[in-house]
């Protein structure tokens, strides 16, 4: 699917743009442009070239009609402008252009040639469908990019078989969870007040696990050449203040609540553990699909929450018996 994102970038370049070069003056550009406007797709910049073909600046429409004729293109340009290569990833032109507010984006070869030109439009296109696709992975439903999915639009099969194959894989992910918890049934029918903390111990852990998924894939996405052991270690020391402060408050909230000092512990040591967990899991579990050449926003849906589940339940009643137990004893 993220291919076929990247490859579009290609098959919307626009060579019909304004074009002059460093020495040509600015009442000549104006000339040409009220010229040749007709012939142009696109007339956000015109963009200044060397002798080379090399880009060396940009100039805005407004600036171009606004100063004054004798002035030479490069006493107007603005040097360096942010390019993008044709094999550039759509996000990172999304990214671009948004970040620097600009009307569309040069496009150079790695000679640093001037190729042509992506549009506005075709940038808010692309950002309309990575945010589709983004949606719809997080949701579990396979779905082709610039395909129309609409309750109105689509036919029946068309959405059963776009939702159904994560739904059969998170009743699997459930079935496995109901087999961590039937482990336990001794225990919980023992001390029935820890089945109560089941639901927010995996809402927890789910949430915080959602959130370093979106934060590792955007930036997997708009750096493929990231520093994974230094984003891993930054990402465990925001977790391990998440969970301090989660897992206290849960754990002081089942004290006052339950008037027992060994749950409230139970409590706050799962949690704790549960999140950083979720986190590693959650940061690690994008490179993993990255590397085998999978999009890793499919590791971002119903797969790493199953994990993320089936870990917390282990954790939680896996704490829980070992503090009840030694207590016992």
């Amino acid at each position: 699917m993220e291919m076929a994102l990247e490859s579009r970038i290609q098959d919307v370049i626009s060579t019909r743009v304004p074009v002059s070069y460093e020495q040509v003056k600015i009442g000549d550009i104006q000339n040409y442009l009220e010229e040749k406007a007709p012939e142009f797709n696109i007339m956000d910049y015109v963009y200044i070239l060397d002798d080379y073909g090399i880009l060396k600046g940009v100039i805005s429409l407004k600036k171009v009609l606004s100063s004054a004729r004798s002035l030479k293109a490069k006493e107007v340009m603005h040097p360096h402008p942010i390019t993008i290569s044709p094999e550039e990833e759509v996000e990172n032109v999304v990214y671009l252009s948004l970040s620097h507010s600009l009307k569309s984006l040069p496009v150079t070869g790695p000679d640093k040639k001037f190729v042509g030109v992506v549009a506005h439009h075709d940038i808010l296109k692309f950002f309309n469908q990575e945010v589709e696709s983004d949606i719809f992975k997080f949701g579990g439903i396979f779905h082709k990019v610039g395909e129309e999915y609409t309750t109105i639009s689509s036919s029946a099969q068309h959405m059963i078989r776009s939702r159904l194959p994560w739904l059969i894989i998170g009743v699997m992910g459930g079935i496995m969870a109901a087999s961590v918890i039937s482990l336990f049934e001794d225990l919980l029918s023992s001390f029935i007040a820890l089945a109560s903390f089941i639901p927010v111990m995996v809402y927890m852990s789910d949430a915080a696990g959602t959130q370093s998924e979106a934060l590792i894939i955007r930036s997997l996405a708009l750096d493929p050449n990231l520093s994974f052991k230094t984003y891993l270690i930054r990402e465990i020391k925001v977790g391990l203040v998440l969970a301090l402060v989660s897992g206290g408050l849960a754990g002081i909230m089942a004290l006052i609540t339950r008037q027992n000092i060994i749950l409230g512990l139970i409590i706050f040591l799962s949690m704790f553990l549960s999140i950083m967990a979720s986190v590693i899991i959650a940061t690690w579990a994008p490179l993993l699909f990255k590397k085998i050449n999978f999009d890793p926003a499919v590791a971002t849906g119903p797969l790493a929450t199953i994990i993320s589940d089936l870990v917390t339940l282990s954790i939680y009643l896996g704490v829980a018996l070992l503090l009840l137990s030694s207590t016992t004893i």
